[in-house]
Protein backbone atom coordinates (compact mmCIF):
# COMPACT_ATOMS: atom_id res chain seq x y z
CA UNK A 1 0.00 0.00 0.00
CA UNK A 2 0.83 3.75 -0.84
CA UNK A 3 2.22 5.36 2.93
CA UNK A 4 3.61 8.56 1.78
CA UNK A 5 4.27 10.78 -1.28
CA UNK A 6 6.76 13.46 -1.91
CA UNK A 7 6.97 16.21 -4.49
CA UNK A 8 9.35 18.77 -4.89
CA UNK A 9 9.85 21.46 -7.84
CA UNK A 10 6.88 19.84 -9.87
CA UNK A 11 4.78 21.47 -11.87
CA UNK A 12 3.64 24.22 -9.76
CA UNK A 13 3.86 22.19 -6.73
CA UNK A 14 7.49 23.53 -4.65
CA UNK A 15 7.02 20.85 -1.94
CA UNK A 16 4.62 18.60 -0.66
CA UNK A 17 4.72 15.76 1.83
CA UNK A 18 1.33 13.71 1.81
CA UNK A 19 1.13 10.36 4.21
CA UNK A 20 -1.53 7.80 3.07
CA UNK A 21 -3.27 5.53 4.84
CA UNK A 22 -5.60 2.01 5.12
CA UNK A 23 -9.38 2.72 3.56
CA UNK A 24 -10.78 5.35 1.16
CA UNK A 25 -9.26 8.57 1.12
CA UNK A 26 -10.63 11.38 -1.38
CA UNK A 27 -8.87 14.12 -3.38
CA UNK A 28 -10.92 17.04 -3.98
CA UNK A 29 -10.33 20.32 -4.87
CA UNK A 30 -11.17 23.60 -7.34
CA UNK A 31 -10.92 22.34 -10.96
CA UNK A 32 -6.85 23.50 -11.75
CA UNK A 33 -5.95 22.91 -8.41
CA UNK A 34 -3.60 20.83 -8.93
CA UNK A 35 -5.23 16.75 -8.21
CA UNK A 36 -4.06 15.62 -11.24
CA UNK A 37 -0.68 17.17 -10.89
CA UNK A 38 -0.39 14.54 -7.83
CA UNK A 39 -1.70 11.37 -9.97
CA UNK A 40 1.02 12.36 -12.61
CA UNK A 41 3.70 12.24 -9.98
CA UNK A 42 2.70 9.01 -8.76
CA UNK A 43 2.50 8.08 -12.61
CA UNK A 44 5.94 9.10 -13.61
CA UNK A 45 7.13 6.90 -10.19
CA UNK A 46 5.52 3.95 -11.40
CA UNK A 47 7.27 4.29 -14.83
CA UNK A 48 5.78 6.55 -16.95
CA UNK A 49 7.62 9.29 -19.97
CA UNK A 50 9.07 12.33 -18.52
CA UNK A 51 8.57 15.50 -20.44
CA UNK A 52 10.56 18.71 -20.56
CA UNK A 53 8.42 21.43 -19.04
CA UNK A 54 7.54 19.16 -15.66
CA UNK A 55 10.06 20.40 -13.50
CA UNK A 56 8.67 23.97 -11.82
CA UNK A 57 9.68 27.34 -13.14
CA UNK A 58 13.35 28.06 -11.53
CA UNK A 59 14.01 24.76 -10.42
CA UNK A 60 17.03 22.83 -11.78
CA UNK A 61 15.24 19.78 -11.30
CA UNK A 62 11.95 17.84 -9.96
CA UNK A 63 12.18 15.23 -7.02
CA UNK A 64 9.49 12.96 -6.64
CA UNK A 65 9.55 9.95 -3.91
CA UNK A 66 6.43 7.18 -3.21
CA UNK A 67 6.85 5.09 0.05
CA UNK A 68 4.76 2.13 -0.23
CA UNK A 69 4.11 -0.89 2.45
CA UNK A 70 4.73 -4.22 1.08
CA UNK A 71 4.70 -6.59 4.46
CA UNK A 72 1.94 -8.55 2.64
CA UNK A 73 2.59 -8.43 -1.13
CA UNK A 74 4.22 -11.36 -1.78
CA UNK A 75 4.16 -10.93 -5.50
CA UNK A 76 6.28 -7.65 -4.97
CA UNK A 77 8.76 -9.67 -2.72
CA UNK A 78 9.65 -11.72 -5.13
CA UNK A 79 10.24 -9.83 -7.90
CA UNK A 80 12.60 -7.35 -5.63
CA UNK A 81 14.18 -10.30 -4.98
CA UNK A 82 14.56 -12.07 -8.60
CA UNK A 83 15.89 -8.33 -9.38
CA UNK A 84 18.62 -8.89 -6.82
CA UNK A 85 16.90 -5.07 -4.94
CA UNK A 86 17.30 -4.44 -1.57
CA UNK A 87 14.21 -6.41 0.02
CA UNK A 88 12.61 -5.12 3.02
CA UNK A 89 8.89 -4.47 4.30
CA UNK A 90 8.78 -0.57 2.80
CA UNK A 91 9.23 -0.16 -0.85
CA UNK A 92 11.37 3.67 -2.19
CA UNK A 93 10.53 4.54 -5.62
CA UNK A 94 12.58 8.13 -6.57
CA UNK A 95 12.51 9.88 -9.68
CA UNK A 96 14.80 12.68 -10.70
CA UNK A 97 13.92 15.02 -13.86
CA UNK A 98 16.42 17.27 -14.88
CA UNK A 99 14.71 20.63 -17.00
CA UNK A 100 15.70 19.00 -20.05
CA UNK A 101 13.37 15.84 -19.46
CA UNK A 102 16.36 13.54 -18.90
CA UNK A 103 15.29 11.12 -15.83
CA UNK A 104 16.84 9.19 -13.42
CA UNK A 105 14.85 6.20 -11.58
CA UNK A 106 15.66 4.43 -8.35
CA UNK A 107 14.56 1.79 -6.30
CA UNK A 108 15.31 1.26 -2.84
CA UNK A 109 18.03 3.55 -3.52
CA UNK A 110 19.60 2.06 -6.27
CA UNK A 111 19.57 3.35 -10.01
CA UNK A 112 17.29 1.37 -12.51
CA UNK A 113 16.32 0.96 -16.00
CA UNK A 114 12.64 2.88 -16.02
CA UNK A 115 11.00 -0.43 -17.68
CA UNK A 116 11.46 -2.14 -14.02
CA UNK A 117 9.94 1.15 -12.24
CA UNK A 118 7.20 0.32 -14.96
CA UNK A 119 7.04 -3.50 -13.99
CA UNK A 120 7.29 -2.75 -10.08
CA UNK A 121 4.54 -0.54 -10.97
CA UNK A 122 2.07 -3.17 -12.30
CA UNK A 123 2.06 -5.20 -8.60
CA UNK A 124 1.81 -1.89 -6.36
CA UNK A 125 -0.90 0.46 -8.01
CA UNK A 126 -3.94 0.18 -10.55
CA UNK A 127 -4.97 3.27 -12.10
CA UNK A 128 -8.61 3.96 -13.25
CA UNK A 129 -8.53 7.06 -15.80
CA UNK A 130 -11.55 9.41 -16.22
CA UNK A 131 -11.26 8.38 -19.81
CA UNK A 132 -11.21 5.05 -19.24
CA UNK A 133 -14.63 4.20 -20.95
CA UNK A 134 -13.81 5.70 -24.17
CA UNK A 135 -11.30 2.50 -24.47
CA UNK A 136 -13.84 0.24 -23.40
CA UNK A 137 -15.35 0.03 -27.00
CA UNK A 138 -12.00 -0.98 -27.62
CA UNK A 139 -12.25 -4.74 -28.61
CA UNK A 140 -8.59 -5.62 -27.93
CA UNK A 141 -9.40 -3.57 -24.03
CA UNK A 142 -12.60 -6.02 -23.94
CA UNK A 143 -10.65 -9.18 -24.16
CA UNK A 144 -7.52 -7.84 -21.60
CA UNK A 145 -10.31 -6.62 -18.90
CA UNK A 146 -11.91 -10.32 -19.16
CA UNK A 147 -8.62 -12.16 -19.28
CA UNK A 148 -7.53 -10.10 -16.39
CA UNK A 149 -10.48 -10.40 -14.54
CA UNK A 150 -10.65 -14.26 -14.94
CA UNK A 151 -7.06 -14.77 -14.24
CA UNK A 152 -6.27 -16.76 -17.30
CA UNK A 153 -2.35 -15.52 -17.23
CA UNK A 154 -1.00 -19.24 -16.94
CA UNK A 155 -3.07 -20.26 -20.18
CA UNK A 156 -2.51 -17.41 -22.19
CA UNK A 157 1.43 -17.76 -21.24
CA UNK A 158 1.09 -21.49 -22.58
CA UNK A 159 -0.68 -20.42 -25.81
CA UNK A 160 1.62 -17.99 -26.38
CA UNK A 161 4.70 -20.26 -25.97
CA UNK A 162 3.34 -22.74 -28.31
CA UNK A 163 2.43 -20.37 -30.97
CA UNK A 164 6.03 -19.11 -30.85
CA UNK A 165 7.51 -22.69 -30.86
CA UNK A 166 4.53 -23.46 -34.03
CA UNK A 167 5.41 -20.07 -35.91
CA UNK A 168 9.54 -20.69 -35.70
CA UNK A 169 8.66 -24.17 -37.04
CA UNK A 170 6.49 -22.88 -40.18
CA UNK A 171 9.33 -20.39 -41.18
CA UNK A 172 11.90 -23.28 -41.37
CA UNK A 173 9.47 -25.02 -43.38
CA UNK A 174 8.21 -22.19 -45.73
CA UNK A 175 12.20 -21.77 -45.94
CA UNK A 176 12.56 -25.02 -47.42
CA UNK A 177 9.65 -25.07 -49.09
CA UNK A 178 10.12 -21.97 -50.86
CA UNK A 179 13.69 -22.70 -51.64
CA UNK A 180 13.05 -25.68 -53.83
CA UNK A 181 13.83 -24.60 -57.39
CA UNK A 182 17.25 -22.12 -55.94
CA UNK A 183 17.91 -25.58 -53.87
CA UNK A 184 18.12 -27.85 -56.73
CA UNK A 185 20.57 -25.63 -58.70
CA UNK A 186 22.58 -24.86 -55.42
CA UNK A 187 23.11 -28.32 -55.13
CA UNK A 188 24.58 -28.82 -58.62
CA UNK A 189 26.37 -26.01 -58.07
CA UNK A 190 27.71 -27.43 -54.43
CA UNK A 191 28.45 -30.73 -55.85
CA UNK A 192 30.65 -29.61 -59.46
CA UNK A 193 32.48 -27.46 -56.75
CA UNK A 194 33.15 -30.32 -54.25
CA UNK A 195 34.49 -32.72 -57.23
CA UNK A 196 37.43 -30.79 -57.80
CA UNK A 197 37.96 -30.01 -54.03
CA UNK A 198 37.95 -33.33 -52.92
CA UNK A 199 40.28 -34.64 -55.58
CA UNK A 200 42.41 -31.47 -54.43
CA UNK A 201 42.03 -32.85 -50.89
CA UNK A 202 43.43 -29.50 -49.22
CA UNK A 203 44.99 -29.89 -45.98
CA UNK A 204 45.69 -27.31 -43.44
CA UNK A 205 48.80 -26.19 -42.96
CA UNK A 206 49.98 -27.77 -45.71
CA UNK A 207 50.78 -24.52 -48.23
CA UNK A 208 52.82 -23.33 -45.20
CA UNK A 209 54.93 -26.92 -45.74
CA UNK A 210 55.29 -27.04 -49.34
CA UNK A 211 56.78 -23.64 -49.86
CA UNK A 212 59.38 -24.89 -47.06
CA UNK A 213 60.01 -28.29 -48.79
CA UNK A 214 60.12 -26.19 -52.16
CA UNK A 215 63.31 -23.97 -51.05
CA UNK A 216 64.87 -26.44 -49.25
CA UNK A 217 64.43 -28.64 -52.72
CA UNK A 218 65.72 -26.09 -54.85
CA UNK A 219 68.73 -25.17 -53.09
CA UNK A 220 69.87 -28.14 -52.27
CA UNK A 221 73.10 -28.13 -54.10
CA UNK A 222 74.21 -25.20 -52.23
CA UNK A 223 73.07 -26.71 -48.74
CA UNK A 224 75.07 -29.59 -49.37
CA UNK A 225 77.62 -27.94 -50.47
CA UNK A 226 78.12 -25.41 -47.82
CA UNK A 227 77.62 -28.10 -45.39
CA UNK A 228 80.24 -30.17 -45.91
CA UNK A 229 82.70 -27.74 -46.73
CA UNK A 230 82.40 -26.14 -43.14
CA UNK A 231 82.09 -29.64 -41.50
CA UNK A 232 85.42 -30.27 -43.04
CA UNK A 233 86.58 -27.20 -41.80
CA UNK A 234 85.33 -27.46 -38.22
CA UNK A 235 86.41 -30.86 -37.62
CA UNK A 236 87.85 -33.26 -40.68
CA UNK A 237 90.57 -31.24 -42.38
CA UNK A 238 94.05 -30.75 -40.56
CA UNK A 239 94.57 -28.21 -38.17
CA UNK A 240 90.76 -28.07 -38.40
CA UNK A 241 89.21 -25.28 -35.69
CA UNK A 242 88.43 -28.59 -33.49
CA UNK A 243 92.03 -29.12 -33.52
CA UNK A 244 93.33 -25.77 -32.96
CA UNK A 245 90.80 -25.46 -30.14
CA UNK A 246 92.22 -28.97 -28.59
CA UNK A 247 95.82 -27.75 -28.74
CA UNK A 248 95.05 -24.47 -27.14
CA UNK A 249 93.22 -26.39 -24.59
CA UNK A 250 96.10 -28.64 -23.56
CA UNK A 251 98.96 -25.73 -23.62
CA UNK A 252 96.86 -23.54 -21.12
CA UNK A 253 96.29 -27.02 -18.83
CA UNK A 254 99.76 -26.82 -17.08
CA UNK A 255 99.51 -22.65 -17.15
CA UNK A 256 96.29 -22.65 -15.05
CA UNK A 257 98.87 -23.72 -11.88
CA UNK A 258 101.60 -21.24 -12.44
CA UNK A 259 98.76 -18.38 -13.05
CA UNK A 260 95.38 -19.58 -11.68
CA UNK A 261 93.38 -16.43 -13.63
CA UNK A 262 94.20 -18.50 -16.74
CA UNK A 263 91.46 -21.00 -15.37
CA UNK A 264 88.22 -19.08 -16.76
CA UNK A 265 89.76 -18.71 -20.11
CA UNK A 266 90.61 -22.57 -19.93
CA UNK A 267 87.07 -23.36 -19.06
CA UNK A 268 85.39 -21.88 -21.64
CA UNK A 269 87.93 -23.42 -24.74
CA UNK A 270 86.65 -27.06 -22.94
CA UNK A 271 83.07 -25.79 -23.19
CA UNK A 272 83.60 -24.27 -26.81
CA UNK A 273 85.22 -27.16 -27.61
CA UNK A 274 81.74 -29.35 -26.77
CA UNK A 275 79.78 -26.85 -28.31
CA UNK A 276 81.82 -27.33 -31.61
CA UNK A 277 81.71 -31.25 -31.71
CA UNK A 278 77.66 -30.68 -30.93
CA UNK A 279 77.28 -28.49 -33.67
CA UNK A 280 79.55 -30.27 -36.79
CA UNK A 281 77.56 -33.42 -35.39
CA UNK A 282 73.79 -31.70 -36.31
CA UNK A 283 75.67 -30.34 -39.26
CA UNK A 284 76.49 -33.66 -40.65
CA UNK A 285 73.20 -34.94 -39.51
CA UNK A 286 71.28 -32.28 -41.72
CA UNK A 287 73.39 -32.93 -44.60
CA UNK A 288 72.85 -36.04 -44.49
CA UNK A 289 68.72 -35.15 -44.77
CA UNK A 290 69.17 -32.88 -47.66
CA UNK A 291 68.73 -34.83 -51.18
CA UNK A 292 68.79 -33.81 -54.96
CA UNK A 293 65.49 -34.86 -55.93
CA UNK A 294 64.57 -33.13 -58.80
CA UNK A 295 61.35 -35.48 -59.30
CA UNK A 296 60.02 -34.63 -55.63
CA UNK A 297 60.80 -30.83 -56.45
CA UNK A 298 58.52 -31.20 -60.06
CA UNK A 299 56.06 -32.83 -57.64
CA UNK A 300 55.92 -30.21 -55.17
CA UNK A 301 55.71 -27.16 -57.61
CA UNK A 302 52.80 -29.01 -59.02
CA UNK A 303 51.03 -29.55 -56.02
CA UNK A 304 51.49 -25.73 -55.24
CA UNK A 305 50.50 -24.93 -58.55
CA UNK A 306 47.35 -26.40 -58.20
CA UNK A 307 45.94 -25.53 -54.45
CA UNK A 308 46.92 -21.78 -56.15
CA UNK A 309 44.90 -22.65 -59.03
CA UNK A 310 41.77 -23.75 -57.69
CA UNK A 311 42.09 -20.82 -54.57
CA UNK A 312 42.12 -18.61 -57.65
CA UNK A 313 38.37 -19.91 -58.78
CA UNK A 314 36.89 -19.17 -55.77
CA UNK A 315 39.20 -15.95 -54.64
CA UNK A 316 40.16 -17.40 -51.66
CA UNK A 317 43.90 -17.59 -50.71
CA UNK A 318 45.31 -21.18 -50.49
CA UNK A 319 45.98 -21.22 -47.12
CA UNK A 320 42.27 -20.96 -46.79
CA UNK A 321 40.90 -23.98 -49.16
CA UNK A 322 40.70 -26.60 -46.20
CA UNK A 323 38.00 -24.38 -44.72
CA UNK A 324 36.52 -23.13 -47.33
CA UNK A 325 36.46 -27.12 -48.39
CA UNK A 326 35.02 -28.09 -45.19
CA UNK A 327 31.69 -25.11 -45.53
CA UNK A 328 30.48 -26.70 -48.88
CA UNK A 329 30.60 -29.95 -47.76
CA UNK A 330 28.53 -29.29 -44.77
CA UNK A 331 26.29 -26.84 -47.21
CA UNK A 332 25.97 -29.92 -49.00
CA UNK A 333 25.04 -32.18 -46.13
CA UNK A 334 22.71 -30.02 -45.27
CA UNK A 335 20.72 -29.49 -48.39
CA UNK A 336 20.66 -32.95 -49.14
CA UNK A 337 18.58 -33.82 -45.90
CA UNK A 338 16.57 -31.12 -46.05
CA UNK A 339 13.95 -33.53 -47.32
CA UNK A 340 14.21 -35.34 -44.13
CA UNK A 341 14.72 -32.44 -41.69
CA UNK A 342 10.86 -31.33 -43.86
CA UNK A 343 9.14 -34.30 -42.45
CA UNK A 344 10.69 -34.10 -39.32
CA UNK A 345 9.41 -30.74 -39.24
CA UNK A 346 6.23 -31.52 -40.67
CA UNK A 347 5.91 -33.55 -37.58
CA UNK A 348 6.50 -31.51 -34.87
CA UNK A 349 4.09 -28.58 -36.60
CA UNK A 350 1.69 -30.96 -36.43
CA UNK A 351 1.99 -32.49 -32.56
CA UNK A 352 2.37 -27.96 -32.01
CA UNK A 353 -0.75 -27.55 -33.20
CA UNK A 354 -2.49 -29.69 -31.55
CA UNK A 355 -1.12 -28.84 -28.14
CA UNK A 356 -2.22 -25.28 -29.01
CA UNK A 357 -5.88 -26.15 -30.17
CA UNK A 358 -6.06 -28.00 -27.01
CA UNK A 359 -4.90 -25.32 -25.18
CA UNK A 360 -7.24 -22.71 -26.60
CA UNK A 361 -10.10 -25.11 -26.26
CA UNK A 362 -9.40 -24.82 -22.53
CA UNK A 363 -8.89 -20.54 -22.72
CA UNK A 364 -11.96 -20.51 -24.56
CA UNK A 365 -13.48 -22.80 -21.81
CA UNK A 366 -12.22 -20.02 -19.20
CA UNK A 367 -13.42 -17.24 -20.93
CA UNK A 368 -17.07 -18.53 -20.94
CA UNK A 369 -17.26 -19.00 -17.64
CA UNK A 370 -15.40 -15.66 -16.70
CA UNK A 371 -17.82 -14.06 -19.20
CA UNK A 372 -20.84 -15.42 -17.46
CA UNK A 373 -19.52 -14.44 -14.04
CA UNK A 374 -18.80 -10.85 -14.95
CA UNK A 375 -21.84 -10.24 -17.08
CA UNK A 376 -23.91 -11.13 -13.61
CA UNK A 377 -21.93 -8.76 -11.36
CA UNK A 378 -21.90 -6.06 -13.86
CA UNK A 379 -25.36 -6.27 -15.01
CA UNK A 380 -26.00 -5.67 -10.61
CA UNK A 381 -24.03 -2.98 -10.59
CA UNK A 382 -25.48 -0.83 -13.26
CA UNK A 383 -28.68 -1.60 -11.75
CA UNK A 384 -27.44 0.40 -8.34
CA UNK A 385 -25.91 3.00 -10.21
CA UNK A 386 -29.35 3.68 -11.72
CA UNK A 387 -29.94 1.87 -15.25
CA UNK A 388 -33.12 -0.03 -14.09
CA UNK A 389 -32.84 -3.03 -16.51
CA UNK A 390 -29.57 -2.80 -18.25
CA UNK A 391 -27.64 -5.62 -18.51
CA UNK A 392 -24.15 -6.30 -20.10
CA UNK A 393 -23.29 -9.36 -21.74
CA UNK A 394 -20.23 -10.30 -22.93
CA UNK A 395 -20.04 -12.69 -26.09
CA UNK A 396 -17.04 -15.31 -26.61
CA UNK A 397 -17.27 -16.16 -30.35
CA UNK A 398 -14.94 -19.39 -31.02
CA UNK A 399 -13.31 -18.30 -34.96
CA UNK A 400 -12.90 -21.20 -36.40
CA UNK A 401 -9.58 -20.31 -38.87
CA UNK A 402 -6.38 -22.27 -39.97
CA UNK A 403 -3.93 -19.22 -38.39
CA UNK A 404 -3.09 -19.39 -34.91
CA UNK A 405 -2.42 -16.41 -32.75
CA UNK A 406 -0.74 -16.11 -29.57
CA UNK A 407 -3.98 -14.72 -28.06
CA UNK A 408 -6.08 -17.88 -29.20
CA UNK A 409 -8.96 -18.09 -31.41
CA UNK A 410 -11.79 -15.80 -29.40
CA UNK A 411 -13.58 -13.03 -30.76
CA UNK A 412 -14.74 -11.06 -27.59
CA UNK A 413 -17.38 -8.66 -27.74
CA UNK A 414 -18.97 -6.24 -24.66
CA UNK A 415 -22.50 -5.86 -26.13
CA UNK A 416 -25.49 -4.12 -23.47
CA UNK A 417 -28.77 -3.52 -23.16
CA UNK A 418 -29.55 -0.33 -21.56
CA UNK A 419 -32.74 -0.49 -21.42
CA UNK A 420 -35.71 -2.99 -20.76
CA UNK A 421 -36.51 -5.33 -23.93
CA UNK A 422 -33.69 -4.27 -25.81
CA UNK A 423 -31.45 -6.56 -27.54
CA UNK A 424 -27.94 -6.13 -26.23
CA UNK A 425 -26.03 -4.57 -28.59
CA UNK A 426 -22.30 -3.27 -29.30
CA UNK A 427 -21.40 -0.67 -26.44
CA UNK A 428 -20.58 1.95 -28.97
CA UNK A 429 -24.10 1.34 -31.15
CA UNK A 430 -26.12 1.16 -28.06
CA UNK A 431 -24.66 3.38 -24.92
CA UNK A 432 -25.08 7.29 -23.98
CA UNK A 433 -21.77 9.31 -22.76
CA UNK A 434 -23.56 9.16 -19.66
CA UNK A 435 -24.37 5.53 -19.93
CA UNK A 436 -21.19 4.39 -20.64
CA UNK A 437 -19.52 6.45 -18.30
CA UNK A 438 -21.58 4.38 -15.69
CA UNK A 439 -21.07 1.04 -17.24
CA UNK A 440 -17.13 1.50 -17.31
CA UNK A 441 -17.52 2.68 -13.75
CA UNK A 442 -19.68 -0.89 -13.13
CA UNK A 443 -16.67 -2.50 -14.98
CA UNK A 444 -13.89 -1.04 -12.96
CA UNK A 445 -15.12 -1.31 -9.48
CA UNK A 446 -16.51 -5.61 -10.32
CA UNK A 447 -12.69 -5.64 -11.49
CA UNK A 448 -11.49 -3.33 -9.14
CA UNK A 449 -12.93 -6.39 -6.15
CA UNK A 450 -11.18 -9.41 -7.61
CA UNK A 451 -7.73 -7.57 -8.00
CA UNK A 452 -4.98 -8.70 -5.91
CA UNK A 453 -3.34 -4.71 -6.26
CA UNK A 454 -3.32 -3.06 -2.51
CA UNK A 455 -3.86 -0.14 -4.21
CA UNK A 456 -6.58 1.42 -6.46
CA UNK A 457 -6.45 4.74 -7.77
CA UNK A 458 -9.86 6.65 -9.54
CA UNK A 459 -9.20 9.72 -11.01
CA UNK A 460 -12.80 11.45 -11.29
CA UNK A 461 -14.47 8.01 -12.79
CA UNK A 462 -17.26 9.47 -11.31
CA UNK A 463 -17.92 12.03 -13.80
CA UNK A 464 -21.25 12.37 -15.48
CA UNK A 465 -23.27 10.94 -12.57
CA UNK A 466 -24.77 12.41 -9.73
CA UNK A 467 -28.00 12.87 -6.87
CA UNK A 468 -28.62 9.02 -5.39
CA UNK A 469 -26.53 7.08 -8.34
CA UNK A 470 -23.22 9.46 -6.72
CA UNK A 471 -24.49 8.33 -3.16
CA UNK A 472 -23.91 4.65 -4.85
CA UNK A 473 -20.69 5.17 -6.24
CA UNK A 474 -19.08 6.88 -2.71
CA UNK A 475 -20.61 3.92 -1.45
CA UNK A 476 -19.47 1.10 -3.73
CA UNK A 477 -15.59 2.67 -3.46
CA UNK A 478 -15.98 2.47 0.75
CA UNK A 479 -16.53 -1.29 0.37
CA UNK A 480 -13.30 -1.50 -2.08
CA UNK A 481 -11.78 0.54 0.52
CA UNK A 482 -12.59 -1.76 3.63
CA UNK A 483 -10.10 -4.22 1.91
CA UNK A 484 -7.80 -2.14 0.26
CA UNK A 485 -6.58 1.45 -0.45
CA UNK A 486 -8.64 3.34 -2.42
CA UNK A 487 -7.74 6.72 -3.70
CA UNK A 488 -10.31 8.84 -5.51
CA UNK A 489 -10.22 11.93 -6.99
CA UNK A 490 -13.87 13.63 -7.07
CA UNK A 491 -15.96 16.75 -7.55
CA UNK A 492 -19.01 14.74 -6.02
CA UNK A 493 -20.08 15.71 -1.82
CA UNK A 494 -21.62 12.21 -1.70
CA UNK A 495 -18.52 10.49 -3.14
CA UNK A 496 -15.84 12.54 -0.91
CA UNK A 497 -18.26 11.69 2.59
CA UNK A 498 -17.82 8.23 2.09
CA UNK A 499 -14.23 8.51 2.37
CA UNK A 500 -12.26 7.39 5.79
CA UNK A 501 -9.74 10.40 4.76
CA UNK A 502 -9.87 13.72 3.07
CA UNK A 503 -7.05 15.39 1.58
CA UNK A 504 -7.68 18.63 -0.06
CA UNK A 505 -6.09 19.81 -2.80
CA UNK A 506 -5.89 24.12 -2.75
CA UNK A 507 -3.81 26.37 -5.24
CA UNK A 508 -2.49 29.51 -4.00
CA UNK A 509 -1.75 32.10 -6.40
CA UNK A 510 0.71 35.51 -5.72
CA UNK A 511 2.07 38.23 -7.72
CA UNK A 512 4.69 36.17 -8.80
CA UNK A 513 4.20 32.65 -8.64
CA UNK A 514 0.92 30.15 -8.27
CA UNK A 515 1.91 26.94 -6.18
CA UNK A 516 -0.50 24.02 -5.21
CA UNK A 517 -0.95 22.48 -1.08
Amino acid sequence: MLVSLHIRDFAIIDELEVELHNGMTALTGETGAGKSILLDALGLLLGDRAEAGTVRHGAERADLSAGFDITTLDTAREWLQTQSLDLDNDCQLRRVIAREGRSRAYINGTSVPLQLLRELGEYLVDIHGQHEHQSLMKRDLQRQLLDRHGKHNTTLHKLAGLYQDWKRIQQEIDAIVGSGNDRDSRLEFLRFQLQELNELAPQAGEVETLHSELARLSNAGQLLETCAGHSDALYDAERSAHDLLGQAINDLAPLTNIDPSLKETSELFNSALIQLEEGVNLLRDYRDRVELDPQRQQEVEQRIDALHNVAGKHRIKPETLPDFHQRLASELEQLEQADQRLDTLEQERLTLESDYRKTAGKLHKQRIKTAGQLSKQVSAAMQALGMNGGQLKIEVIETPSDKLSPLGGDQIEFKVSANPGQPPAPLAKVASGGELSRISLAIQVIASEASDIPTLIFDEVDSGVGGAVADTVGQQLRALGEHRQVLCVTHLPQVASQAHQHLQVTKLTGDQSTRTR
